[in-house]
């Protein structure tokens, strides 16, 4: 290795000299460049990369915290609140069942207390997500299973539910995405 260094050396030393002035200052000036170029792709490129894209991370960053305040809030309020006895939970969630889904519902109490098994038909989507969150908060139900799937199109369970019922008395559409299935849900403990 130190002779192949030396050799090259002694062909530069040997090469060097016999250039013109002009050549060069040409050489040096495209090996100027080259190391430039190099300084700029290595160093200087990824960190101007990284501080002009620090402003947005930070707006993405805030954004996640907010969001982890908001939810850190949400499980404080919910660990405050009285607890509830198993009978109010179930007073309530039988009630909310009924009130966000009629008759395309069907509420079954699971063997030894442990929650309750609710089965739907046609259930429009955010029925489904505005009731989760509602016995969530109300009757303090928490879902430990769900076996969903998308409810066919047009049957006559579609247009059966309360939601659907207003929506098509107000002329609106209603919501396109159904679901069929069941709902495990756990209640409170005793």
């Amino acid at each position: 290795m130190n002779s192949w260094l030396e050799s090259l050396e002694a062909r530069w030393q040997a090469w060097w000299p016999e250039l013109e002035q002009r050549e060069q200052r040409m050489i040096a000036i495209a090996a100027a460049l080259v190391v430039l170029a190099l300084l700029w792709w290595v160093a200087l490129a990824p960190a101007l990369r990284t501080l002009s894209a620090a402003p947005a991370e930070h707006a993405k960053l805030d954004a996640q915290l907010q969001q982890m305040t908001s939810l850190q809030t949400q499980a404080k309020a919910l660990q405050a609140q009285p607890r509830a006895s198993r009978d109010d939970a179930m007073r309530a969630l039988e009630t909310s069942v009924r009130q966000s889904f009629g008759p395309n519902a069907q509420l079954q109490r699971a063997g030894a207390g442990e929650g309750v098994t609710i089965a739907v038909r046609a259930v429009p989507a955010d029925t489904l997500a505005q009731w989760l969150a509602q016995a969530r908060s109300n009757a303090r139900a928490v879902p430990r299973e769900a076996h969903l799937t998308r409810a066919a199109q047009g049957g006559p369970a579609a247009s059966s539910s309360p939601p659907a019922a207003a929506a098509a008395a107000k002329g609106d559409e209603p919501s396109a995405v159904r679901w069929d299935g069941t709902l495990a849900m756990g209640l409170p403990a005793r």
